[in-house]
């Protein structure tokens, strides 16, 4: 059995969220999937973490034999990487993103008394808030933690799909919402399927995102980017050779090769040439204004030295504007917690996280 996922943390205490579902998950999916209420409950119970106004996505695939069971809450993505009739790749998606403005999701939200709308400074994203407080302002429809809204409509049950699967289907990504909002489903395909090595390719995608962010939204912050990608036919002559990260992992399973999986920390900067087709390969980059780091999640971090225009001690603490009309801030709640302001407020503080979890 190989179990994928990622988990896409949002709120001051994203972070921990998302690392607490990764961490806890799988133990829960083992028994039954319909134990993702008891994984909430656990999470409250946590007093480590202060998930009232903090959550997490996850999106996660359960692959047995040629059966594919795919679990997903919130608005992370799978899709699957198949062959069509001429053997082009073709992107399956194998999820829906659970946004608030989905008439099945603002149903239910309404009944329970919450409010969906759109601020005006960002007129397409619909988000979630509180029946007479302009907050939290969830740009998603279901999540862990967030316990604020959980009177108000907002659910910890996954949306649940099967696929059997066939020897034309090659691998499946499962990404957070700032690869999507960069990339499209064809997109990540391609840059997956002219990845030389399979243990490049999360990377490959991770780094094409950023570039792609920059080029749509020049002077906006990147959102966090991470990846996992199954690769469903094993191939010996693409084997991944010595991994990039000391801190990413590759695992072979029966027929199957699990890619490095990869992140882009949101605090993070990468100087990747936009007008470069690679592959991100650290020895092609002009790395003089950046330093690459490690962390405990899987992932790449690339940060740029202290400034002289402003203080760099921590990124993660920056104010900037959310609403700038970029599709990324999935929270606009500001501390302390309610603090009052109107719904055209545009200054938050952005602690977005993300893990991935392979076993």
């Amino acid at each position: 059995m190989v179990l994928c996922g990622v988990f896409d943390g949002h709120g001051p205490y994203g972070h921990k969220v998302a690392r607490h579902v990764r961490d806890n998950l799988p133990t829960k999916l083992s028994k039954a999937i319909e134990q993702s209420k008891e994984m909430d409950e656990d999470l409250g119970l946590d007093s480590s973490i202060d998930s009232f106004c903090s959550g997490s996505t996850a999106v996660t695939v359960v692959k047995q034999g040629e059966n594919l069971i795919i679990a997903n809450l919130g608005d992370s993505r799978a899709i699957l990487g198949t062959r069509g009739d001429k053997n082009q790749l073709i992107p399956v998606p194998l999820t829906v993103d659970l946004k608030p403005d989905i008439p099945s999701e603002a149903e239910r939200i309404k009944n329970c008394r919450g409010r969906v709308f759109a601020a005006d400074e960002e007129p397409d994203v619909c988000r979630i808030w509180m029946p007479e407080d302009d907050c939290p302002g969830l740009a998603m429809a279901r999540a862990f933690g967030d316990f604020c809204l959980k009177d108000y409509g907002l659910i910890s049950i996954p949306d649940v799909s099967y696929r059997r699967l066939t020897p034309n289907d090659q691998f499946v990504v499962l990404a957070t919402d700032g690869i999507w909002d960069a990339l499209s489903n064809n997109e990540v395909v391609k840059i997956v399927g002219s990845a030389k090595k399979r243990s490049a390719a999360a990377k490959m995608v991770v780094c094409r995102a950023v570039r792609s962010w920059r080029c749509k939204y020049p002077g906006s912050k990147v959102d966090d980017c991470a990846v996992v990608i199954l690769f469903l036919n094993e191939q010996p002559s693409l084997l991944p050779s010595k991994s990039y990260s000391s801190s990413s992992t590759t695992s072979r399973h029966k027929g199957n090769r699990l890619s490095l999986s990869q992140s882009f920390k949101s605090f993070a900067s990468c100087d990747a040439a936009p007008d470069k087709d690679n592959d991100c390969d650290p020895e092609d980059q002009d790395h003089r204004h950046d330093q690459v780091e490690f962390d405990h999640s899987s992932s790449i971090r690339i940060s740029s030295p202290p400034s002289q225009d402003h203080n760099d001690n921590d990124n993660h603490n920056q104010e900037w504007v959310a609403l700038d009309g970029v599709n990324r801030v999935n929270s606009i709640v500001r501390l302390p917690r309610f603090l009052s302001f109107g719904k055209y407020s545009t200054t938050t503080t952005d602690h977005n996280h993300r893990a991935v979890q392979s076993s």
